[in-house]
């Protein structure tokens, strides 16, 4: 048991998940072990897939690939205790792992939305450039924008995780939610911690914010080349398009209405939470797969060879 002594610190959280009852909570453990498997399935045949063809050699298989790796990552962040919790009546998680959800959570959350933005100017380069993508998306260069959107999924991790490590945690230990976030952590310090809450927002929201406008103006700039152009034009474009934009919908819509703004409740936090940890992860590689002929023609060669 938590001593709940002003000298005394937290040493375990309570995860409370997306409900307190137990008949509900089994129902979630069936869902979302379903879930979890699939996008682990078909995650990592994408990586396979897109690693082992010497066809899918253009950047954006490149940054797909990536972008898979990054969904096991994320997805495996939160699911396995999310799934082992619904079985139990208290989801404890230690103080230090819950730290590493946090910082996990973040790292590859935010690199997500660095490569969906890499992708996106991908696709603007091919459809508004295309005599000069060789040239403005080498190999060279897509490593580093990569390697950048590690080191900036790492660096605002850190600027989410240090600060609120430090925090005195001395009294409550039932988190709200069924991850260990910023903003319920937030509301279990045992301090003031309203500048640390809009210091969040400003990161992690303007982050998403940020990169949905880009995102936003380089498809409206597609579009409005796409002018003029035959039907054919047309439809090639959004063909090579659609999936990305509806990745992005999925993706950014919930991440920005859960940090763009101080989190008052809880509750609806963590049902839309949902979407960007779990769902999106598990339905990228089927939104890529069923819209890409290229990349279902090189998983049946794989699944051949097998």
């Amino acid at each position: 048991q938590i001593s709940m002594e002003n000298s005394s610190s937290v040493k375990e959280f309570i995860l409370l998940g997306l409900s307190e009852n137990q008949g509900v909570q089994k129902i979630y453990f069936v869902a979302f072990l379903l879930f979890y498997t699939l996008t682990l399935a078909g995650n990592l045949l994408i990586v396979l897939t897109v690693t082992s063809s010497r066809h899918l050699n253009s950047p954006m298989y490149f940054f797909l690939g990536h972008l898979s790796f990054v969904d096991v990552c994320y997805s495996s962040v939160t699911a396995p205790q999310m799934i082992s919790g619904s079985l139990v009546q208290n989801n404890t998680i230690s103080f230090a792992g819950c730290i590493g959800q946090l910082f996990g959570l973040h790292f590859f959350g935010c690199t997500e939305i660095f490569i969906l933005t890499a992708m996106a100017y991908d696709r603007y380069v091919a459809i508004c450039r295309p005599l000069h993508y060789p040239l403005l998306m080498s190999r060279r260069l897509c490593g580093r924008v990569v390697g950048g959107s590690w080191a900036g999924g790492f660096l605002h991790s850190t600027l989410q995780t240090l600060p609120t490590a430090l925090l005195p945690f001395c009294g409550p230990n039932k988190v709200a939610h069924y991850f260990c976030d910023v903003h319920p952590l937030l509301h279990l310090a045992c301090a003031d911690t309203r500048a640390m809450g809009l210091a969040a927002v400003a990161n992690s929201g303007v982050i998403a914010l940020s990169c949905f406008l880009i995102l936003v103006a380089s498809y409206r700039v597609i579009l409005v080349s796409l002018r003029g152009q035959r039907p054919a034009g047309w439809h090639k474009a959004l063909s090579t398009c659609g999936s990305h934009i509806t990745v992005v919908i999925l993706f950014f819509g919930p991440c920005t209405f859960v940090y763009i703004r101080p989190s008052s409740d809880l509750s609806e936090d963590r049902s839309v939470a949902v979407f960007y940890t779990l769902i999106t992860p598990m339905l990228n590689p089927l939104i890529y797969t069923l819209r890409n002929g290229e990349v279902k023609g090189a998983m049946r060669k794989l699944c051949r060879r097998k």
